[in-house]
């Protein structure tokens, strides 16, 4: 099988996930697989990959072939670990609707809306102190700090602790070198973080609050089963573990490519700030530009034919959403930033069933992100010198963003 694969790609083309050396630019080589190897394999790690957007947005619509239930990165699907119930990114319906469902109840947008002034108020408190001072580090001085703040907010997490709970997740994340696949412990369980939440679960439990995480074991749902129930403590804990996780990671991603375009694209940075109407578009684009999670898997549950090859059962499969978010196809002078460009809709929050629960929340912080900056701080430079690439598998981007302000 895997012979006949290779022979679709020319020998000097190739694509994985790990190389740090290919995520610091994976354009090109997205863009020779969108043109010469629309269905890639990659023998040395054994998985195929669509990169046009056409062949991504169906192929994360098609939950039935496509499966997110043995997880969604590869060293997961690779490692055959049975993932814990209730962690709805890794489950196929009707688990995954009842569980995503019980989410959606308590992560609604009334409750995201609610939640702005106090993302704003936290922005504006980290940024004065930092007008005048010639320069700071974009990711420590807010990027790393807004998401869990803001899920901190969300689960009523008091603020001394949030700092302390974003560490541990980001170590929980890190990938240590470029050169192999990671491997994921038979104990993944949610996310590595099991006991993360426990006591602020158990206080919440005695004493409940206007928060998420009251909602979330309050909530009564009717299971697989049809049985009338609240959520067990330890599922409590997982989604929990999950909201922290997913909301940190790809948000602070989110808020350093922002910072890193504008400062590269200073006449677009004008723009947005003389017109302050563009900054919702100008979000979507960086979000299409530079995808914060750039890749995602899925195990294939039946053989499918694409581009003329039998993909088999029991595959693993990456859609490369952030290559289809730059398919010419689709984008006019796709490799082109252009914080005015009309976007009919991207892959950078996925497509489908999966797509993204807190595609509103990151949204709103990177949004209020921007027009808080730009109030102190029309101009900013990159200091290149001082930049640090972050590693993880699951998003792309940067560790430090360091600026220089007049």
């Amino acid at each position: 099988m895997a012979g006949d694969m290779t022979s679709t790609a020319p020998a000097d083309l190739y694509y994985d996930p790990f190389d740090f050396e290919i995520d610091d630019d994976p354009y090109p080589i997205w863009h020779r697989l969108r043109e010469e190897a629309p269905l890639y394999y990659n023998e040395r790690f054994d998985f195929f990959a669509l990169s046009r957007f056409a062949d991504v947005e169906e192929g994360l619509k098609d939950w039935r072939t496509f499966s997110s239930a043995k997880g969604t990165l590869l060293e997961i699907i690779k490692a055959d670990i049975t993932l814990p119930p209730g962690t709805f990114i890794f489950e196929d319906p009707p688990a995954h609707d009842l569980h995503r469902g019980l989410m959606s109840r308590v992560f609604t947008p009334r409750r995201m809306a609610a939640i702005e002034p106090e993302i704003r108020a936290f922005c504006a408190r980290s940024l004065d102190p930092l007008v005048g001072s010639g320069g700071f580090d974009v990711i420590a001085d807010l990027g790393a700090q807004v998401p869990m703040r803001t899920i901190g907010m969300l689960l009523g997490i008091p603020d001394s602790d949030q700092v302390a709970l974003r560490d541990r997740i980001d170590d929980g994340l890190k990938l240590a070198d470029g050169s192999d696949m990671p491997t994921i412990s038979a104990d993944f369980g949610a996310l590595g973080q099991g006991t993360l939440f426990e006591e602020y679960i158990d206080y919440r439990y005695k004493h409940p609050g206007d928060d998420l995480m009251t909602d979330l074991i309050t909530a009564e749902y009717t299971d697989v089963e049809g049985n009338v129930r609240r959520l067990t403590r330890g599922e409590a804990l997982n989604y929990i573990n999950l909201v922290a996780a997913a909301g940190n990671e790809t948000t602070n991603r989110l808020i350093g490519w922002t910072t890193r375009l504008l400062g590269l694209h200073p006449e677009e940075r004008r723009a947005v700030h003389g017109d302050r109407s563009l900054i919702n578009n100008t979000i979507e684009e960086v979000l299409r530009y530079e995808s914060p999670s750039p890749v995602q898997a899925r195990y294939v549950t039946t053989d499918v034919e694409l581009h003329g090859t039998t993909v088999p059962e029991g595959s693993a499969i990456l859609m490369l959403n952030g290559s289809a978010n730059r398919d010419g196809r689709v984008f006019e002078d796709p490799d082109r930033f252009d914080v005015r460009r009309n976007i009919a809709h991207h892959l950078a929050f996925g497509y489908g069933i999966h797509f993204c629960l807190g595609a509103a929340l990151a949204r709103i912080e990177g949004r209020v992100m921007l027009d808080e900056m730009l109030n102190r701080f029309p101009d900013w430079e990159l200091d290149e010198e001082r930049a640090v690439r972050g590693r993880t598998t699951t998003v792309r981007g940067w560790e430090t963003m360091p600026i220089l302000v007049p």
